[in-house]
């Protein structure tokens, strides 16, 4: 399974803030449900570990592919990895405090064994990024974690 979404939210920070708080990929856990933990690796890699279905986490690696401040990250999933992601955030200045983020997430769920349990990983993506996003937004207006 192949699919795609995209998510825009407004957040009451300014662009540098919300910038370099996303570009810190450490603090995803504080507002994305399942991510459990990231760690860098290198100068553009991470690891990544999710908490999957059935009690189970699923790991993979990625790079970052662009780092251009204020206005774009972008990254994928290596081939080594069972989970294949790719996507970029774009960061907008709106003035008086605000920064629009645009969020575009592609993934596969592969059909080799193990694929019903990535599967569940990707269970309504819209919804999951849109409640990622609105947990974003608290954790960078109110400086509070949001996730268990």
């Amino acid at each position: 399974m192949a699919d795609q979404t995209t998510k825009t939210i407004t957040v009451g920070a300014g662009i540098d803030t919300v910038y370099e708080t996303w570009a810190n990929f450490e603090n995803f856990p504080s507002f994305m449900k399942d991510v459990k933990s990231v760690t860098r690796t290198g100068d553009r890699m991470s690891h990544w570990v999710v908490a999957g279905p059935f009690g189970k986490e699923v790991e993979w690696d990625a790079e970052t592919t662009r780092l251009e401040k204020n206005t774009r990250i972008a990254w994928n999933s290596k081939e080594t990895s069972d989970i294949k992601t790719s996507g970029q955030v774009t960061f907008k200045d709106l003035k008086n405090g605000q920064t629009e983020v645009t969020v575009t997430l592609q993934w596969v769920v592969p059909a080799s064994k193990g694929g019903e349990t990535l599967m569940g990983l990707f269970a309504d993506p819209p919804k999951r990024l849109e409640e990622d996003l609105l947990s974003f937004k608290h954790f960078v207006e109110q400086g509070v974690r949001t996730t268990a």
